[in-house]
């Protein structure tokens, strides 16, 4: 008998209005800059451009989200953001968010899911590489701290 995947216990589903203040609080406990703020969450969960998950396990509401946006007329999506609660780092609701995510942008026939990451977050570049992510680019002082990022790349 195999193990079950630590993925099994997470769910993922769409946000909803009543997500905002926890999208919110997780954003701000989770980014010291760069952060979407209340009002491009809400903006957010009402476009045809942008998809805002969040998963939950175990009976906890709330352990982390994802944003990935697509772009008219493009067959590549973006994952914008990827944040998961202290408590849920290192059990698999990373990989289920960014699993949703790659579904859903296949759903909209999107060939590529791209992102940037910080080249100092050796845990979610980890993840990504893990999850058969290709580093296909960088970009120097790509945020507001003057911080350097890496993109990467997975055909769908």
């Amino acid at each position: 008998m195999r193990p079950t995947p630590v993925t099994a216990a997470v769910r993922v589903r769409r946000a909803e209005v009543s997500d905002l203040d926890d999208l919110v609080a997780l954003e701000e406990s989770s980014f010291a800059q760069d952060r979407l703020s209340r009002a491009q969450y809400r903006k957010h969960l009402d476009s045809e451009s942008a998809l805002v998950l969040v998963a939950s396990a175990n009976h906890r509401r709330f352990l982390g989200t994802a944003v990935v946006f697509f772009r008219k007329g493009s067959t590549i999506a973006r994952l914008y953001s990827l944040a998961s609660s202290p408590q849920a780092q290192g059990k698999g609701v990373g990989t289920a968010l960014v699993e949703a995510s790659e579904e859903a942008a296949r759903a909209r026939g999107c060939r590529a899911l791209r992102l940037e990451v910080r080249k100092d977050n050796a845990t979610a570049i980890r993840l990504y590489e893990r999850l058969g992510y290709t580093r296909i680019g960088e970009y120097a002082k790509y945020y507001a701290d003057g911080a350097d990022a890496f993109r990467f790349e997975k055909q769908l």
